[in-house]
């Protein structure tokens, strides 16, 4: 029996959540690619040295360096490889920074094996997307906010809270809650 996984499309996926990427491995597996898991960026990045991969799924927050930085190294090895960021703390500053540095697409977790693959087609925006009547809540634009002082400062938390003129636990509390619904 001959081995074809040399034709198969190569994925990457990174997540620290080791359930979570065994389950989708396998699906994506059934669905026809090639992958390999990786639990941080710095394993990731190790892994892309020889070769980069042209599809990546890749978490935000993970220990370590966030996945932004691990979208960033894999558009400057290879400007084709599409890339689906996911993340459980969703905010506009996180999306708008991952599709900067080259992202396909950014999903909010919970998010399975077909709405990844569909992410990967789009190419263009959706003009027709549904626009809320409703403003976001207060607290969720405080947590707008953090979230882009926070980039801008390269996550660096103690920079921020003296951005923000905000004592260093309390931002480390917040940060810690889930952001808070639109």
């Amino acid at each position: 029996m001959m081995d074809n996984s040399a034709d198969l499309p190569t994925m990457l996926l990174v997540d620290d959540d080791e359930i979570f990427t065994q389950v989708l491995a396998r699906a994506m597996e059934k669905r026809g690619f090639q992958v390999q898991v990786a639990h941080n960026v710095h394993d990731a990045t190790a892994m892309t040295i020889q070769e980069a991969p042209e599809y990546a799924v890749v978490d935000l927050k993970m220990p370590g360096d966030s996945g932004l930085t691990l979208v960033k190294h894999l558009k400057q090895i290879d400007g084709q490889t599409r890339i689906v960021v996911l993340t459980g703390y969703a905010s506009i500053a996180t999306a708008v920074e991952a599709v900067k540095l080259g992202a396909t697409h950014y999903l909010a977790k919970p998010a399975d094996a077909d709405q990844i693959l569909a992410a990967f087609e789009r190419i263009e925006g959706d003009p027709d997307a549904p626009v809320p009547d409703n403003a976001l809540s207060v607290n969720r634009m405080e947590w707008e906010h953090i979230q882009r002082v926070l980039q801008e400062n390269d996550g660096n938390i103690s920079a921020t809270a003296r951005s923000l003129n905000m004592h260093r636990r309390t931002l480390q509390r917040k940060l810690n809650k889930h952001p808070a619904r639109k």
